[in-house]
Parts: C-alpha cells; sequence; structure tokens
C-alpha cells in the first residue's frame, strides 16, 4: 500500500482518482461524530495550522491507499468517564462504515490511538466571601 492514490477506476471517460487527504478528512469526521471523542489528537504541524486559524479536519489521521483497499490510522483523546474499548469500536465502525459508502474502497483496517483524556472543567462555584480576619496583638 502506498499514500499516493492510484487509479482508482478507468471509466470510459476517463480515470477517477481519490486523493488520500479526502480519506484524511472523511476518517476525522467520522471519528469524531462517536459519542466519548473529546477531539483528535495531531502533531505539531497540525497544532500550528490551528493557531494560523485554518481547520485541520484531518488532523490526527493517518492513511495508507491502495488500489482497492485503505488503511487508516486513528488519534484521538476520550471524554473522561467513557468506556474506551466501546469508544474506539464504535470508531472502527463508523470510520469503516463511512469511508467505505463514500469512496466505495475496502477498509482492511482501523487502527485507533488514545493519546490522552479529557477531563470536563468542573462547574465554577459561586466564591464565598471569607470572614474578615481580626489579627490580636
Amino acid at each position: 500500500m502506498s499514500t499516493i492514490a492510484p487509479d482508482y477506476e478507468k471509466t470510459d471517460m476517463g480515470n477517477i482518482q481519490i486523493a488520500p487527504e479526502v480519506i484524511e478528512v472523511i476518517a476525522g469526521l467520522a471519528s469524531v461524530e462517536v459519542e466519548g471523542v473529546a477531539g483528535m489528537s495531531g502533531g505539531f504541524a497540525s497544532g500550528v495550522a490551528e493557531l494560523l486559524g485554518r481547520k485541520n479536519l484531518s488532523k490526527g489521521v493517518k492513511v495508507e491507499v491502495g488500489q482497492k483497499e485503505a488503511a487508516i490510522d486513528v488519534s484521538i483523546i476520550v471524554m473522561y468517564g467513557h468506556r474506551i474499548p466501546t469508544v474506539a469500536s464504535d470508531i472502527q465502525r463508523n470510520v469503516k462504515q463511512a469511508i467505505e459508502s463514500m469512496t466505495g474502497l475496502d477498509v482492511v483496517e482501523v487502527n485507533v490511538h488514545i493519546h490522552g483524556v479529557h477531563f470536563k472543567n468542573p462547574e465554577a462555584r459561586p466564591v464565598e466571601e471569607e470572614a474578615p480576619v481580626i489579627r490580636l496583638k
């Protein structure tokens, strides 16, 4: 398998090619749809792109695309309180279904890498007024 999509399908009118970046975006969107996913975990380059104001829809996704098959690696951050094996299994199912239905490629594997756990910020409690401190000499 290679990361460059070869001729996917030849028709009477020409060739149809699907760029690996397209598959990355599909896999990224299918991953964040799953309940329990706090976000994608990308590298330094995707972090810089987000700082520059660009939304990186393929953040945390790597693909290998062959003639008729694809293998996907997804790196995510799980929300605290969700069962990690269930979240990972749901991602595998959702990514496989999305790519196969949209591209016609056979997804041979979806590897899910958990890079962290996201904790919700505790509810801000109202600050109680402190009693004045009286100092004795």
